[in-house]
């Protein structure tokens, strides 16, 4: 089975909410990238997104495209960054989804990227620049992988599309819980529960709320309308600051515990 579609499955049985962890990858390096994984594993992370560095990122607000810039800086590549994930699959199962850009796939070959994401052990692929309509047969070949396919719905989004993107994406659902780009915010959205419940009426896939959660405060608020939440900004800003430091493994292992703890 899937990874991701098990740990849901386990999240369920035991009645408790799922914690996704976003970091771009190679960030501030692809060694850093593997160390963090593992510590997230054991931290009590559900599912990790690994942002696969592009050099036009715009889905992204500043604080994630400088975390891409950083990953190429420091060499990350698609290829790389594969690499990295079959180091983590030495020591670790945490169902790891990229977080990617179409260009990146067309570049290395779409069947081909997505071949080598199953080889290396990446359990799903959300692609922020393929909508479900012009997918071609993208779905067909993940599904032949093995991958989930994990679709973005937003605040705007119809009722018609939402039942449209829910019957193609597997895995879970990923809410952008506002209208922009990721970042963190002072507050989240105040529609979350009623577009959580238009979307769950259409599925029964679990529904993930991502952008703008920057604290265990908004965590918790949040898991209370959802089956996991994401967080994204929070987590990379801190990489930003401890980037340098030895003990930056440490530093952002405690902040995300005490997310997951607000979670949990």
């Amino acid at each position: 089975m899937n990874r991701i579609v098990e740990r849901f499955a386990r999240l369920k049985k035991s009645g408790q909410k799922g914690f996704i962890v976003y970091i771009g990858g190679g960030d501030p390096n692809l060694e850093t990238t593997r160390q963090l994984a593992l510590a997230f594993d054991k931290t009590g992370v559900d599912v990790l997104e690994i942002g696969v560095p592009f050099s036009d990122p715009l889905a992204d607000g500043l604080v994630n495209q400088l975390a891409a810039q950083r990953g190429l800086e420091s060499g990350a590549t698609p290829v790389k960054v594969l690499e990295t994930v079959k180091a983590i699959r030495k020591d670790s199962q945490i169902p790891i989804v990229f977080y990617i850009y179409f260009n990146l796939l067309h570049r290395h070959g779409f069947k081909k990227f997505i071949e080598d994401a199953a080889r290396a052990g990446v359990d799903g692929l959300l692609v922020l620049d393929l909508p479900p309509e012009e997918s071609g047969n993208y779905e067909a070949m993940m599904r032949e992988a093995g991958l989930c396919v994990i679709y973005l719905i937003a605040p705007t989004t119809p009722d018609e599309r939402i039942e449209l993107i829910v019957k193609r994406g597997t895995g879970f659902i990923y809410y952008v819980s506002r209208e922009g780009v990721t970042g963190m915010q002072a507050k989240v959205s105040d529609t979350i529960a009623q577009m959580t419940a238009k979307i769950r009426a259409h599925t029964q896939l679990p529904i993930a709320v991502g952008f703008g959660i920057s604290n265990p405060d908004q965590a918790r608020t949040v898991a209370a309308s959802a089956e996991a939440i994401v967080v994204g900004s929070a987590i990379v800003n801190q990489i930003a600051e401890h980037g340098k430091s030895k003990e930056l493994v440490t530093c952002i292992t405690t902040f995300v515990k005490s997310l997951v703890t607000a979670v949990k």
